[in-house]
């Protein structure tokens, strides 16, 4: 039977590209802002905030080009670093237009840097509670809202954002980029060894039934970003649900 060797040799493959992909190399753009290559299409872009309770915080998002489009998955934590974002984008990739921003939450760290993409003219995507909590909370609002999921063209792919229940906050999304099988997590996802973090607004008794429905439907995931930490795998979920298990 040669079914076996095949099975292990396509694990060690992808062992090997995760590992490969963690360990590219940092490209720093500024003392707030760092950009991490997963592939060729896709980047994790890390910015920072200082937070009363928390100290000086690292915050995640993620940019998905595809035929010289792309989609940004949070903005940094301010306008002045989205412009910095751009400004890379931009130059590292000047015949793609950002056309498109999903919002994982309302927080500051997801939507703090909204104006800067407005005015480079991206159309922002939220769910249409997130668009409530942000006006309620004298947040820039995202422009079109969805119910429960939504698809957003990149190029002749799409994204897919998808609400599965309450955890971080009542309003909290992942967003599915299939043709890389990235999954953007945000905060309702641990990093491994991570703490609970900040449970102001979240729904302590619902995050693992949420994280295990992620898991779930998004169990072809090779690579889960969270909304602060390290990316991973699947065991960034299997954490998460340990951790909020009551």
């Amino acid at each position: 039977m040669k079914i076996l060797p095949i099975i292990i040799s396509l694990l060690l493959f992808n062992i090997f590209t995760l590992h490969a992909q963690q360990k590219r190399e940092l490209i720093k753009i500024s003392e707030d802002l760092e950009i991490i290559p997963l592939t060729d299409k896709s980047f994790i872009h890390v910015s920072y905030a200082t937070y009363p309770s928390f100290g000086r915080v690292a915050c995640n998002g993620l940019l998905y080009i595809n035929q010289n489009e792309a989609v940004v998955m949070d903005t940094p934590t301010n306008d002045e670093i989205s412009e910095q974002l751009l400004a890379w984008i931009a130059e590292k990739f000047p015949e793609t237009k950002v056309t498109s921003v999903v919002i994982n939450h309302f927080h500051e760290d997801c939507l703090g840097g909204l104006n800067a993409f407005h005015a480079a003219g991206a159309k922002s995507y939220a769910s249409r509670l997130t668009c409530t909590l942000a006006k309620e909370n004298g947040a820039v609002v995202p422009q079109i809202a969805f119910d429960k999921k939504m698809k957003i063209k990149i190029g002749d792919q799409e994204v897919v954002c998808d609400f599965l229940g309450e955890a971080h906050t009542r309003d909290n999304i992942v967003t599915w980029v299939p043709e890389e099988k990235i999954l953007f997590g945000g905060c309702m996802v641990k990093s491994v060894d991570a703490t609970k973090g900040n449970l102001e607004d979240a729904n302590v008794e619902e995050w693992s039934n949420t994280i295990g429905k992620v898991r779930s439907k998004y169990k072809k995931a090779t690579v889960i970003i969270p909304g602060h930490g390290e990316a991973g795998g699947l065991e960034l979920l299997d954490y998460t649900i340990q951790l909020f298990t009551l």
